[in-house]
């Protein structure tokens, strides 16, 4: 006497499916036995993996041929004006390291690094922080006359009102 199996073969005899009681099922429970994810990438994942590198970054000082500078404007296409410490306004360039990863915006405090064959033109290596910023400021790195965290900026340094400032007429006037 045979025993009668309730589980029979792939009808087709291609061994992928299983019939129970005369219902076709899948070979496998899609559900349970998906690969899952392990944590790596993703917004979250990128967004605290920033964050971190930012805070644990060490204080990184100027070498012969850098400059620190703060930043005039922007002028797009991956270069800024800045007026450097050592009294020059110079065009600068962005590498292809900081685009699109480190946002420069005017005010910031940045360390450039000086052409050999262009006087007017630099390269940005690193932008810093408003507490990496006091920290140069405190190691009298940068001049104190030096405002961090500013939008507007003249270019000896100091945020003030110039001629622009001034309206074109007096309404007292009318």
């Amino acid at each position: 006497s045979a025993r009668v199996s309730t589980q029979l073969a792939c009808p087709l005899d291609l061994g992928c499916h299983s019939v129970k009681k005369g219902v076709l099922e899948p070979p496998f429970n899609t559900k349970d036995e998906m690969p899952k994810n392990k944590g790596k990438g993703g917004k979250s994942y990128k967004r605290g993996k920033r964050d971190d590198a930012l805070n644990k970054r060490e204080l990184v000082l100027k070498d012969e041929d850098q400059e620190y500078a703060q930043v005039l404007r922007m002028l797009g296409n991956g270069r800024l004006e800045a007026f450097c410490f050592d009294g020059e306004k110079r065009l600068c360039h962005i590498r292809g390291k900081l685009r699109k990863k480190v946002w420069i915006s005017p005010g910031d405090i940045i360390l450039i690094s000086l052409r050999d064959f262009q006087d007017g033109k630099a390269d940005i290596i690193q932008k810093y922080n408003a507490d990496e910023a006091r920290a140069l400021k405190a190691g009298n790195h940068i001049p104190d006359a030096i405002k961090i965290n500013e939008t507007e900026v003249a270019p000896d340094g100091e945020e003030g009102s110039s001629e622009e400032d001034e309206p074109a007429f007096d309404f007292d006037a009318i």
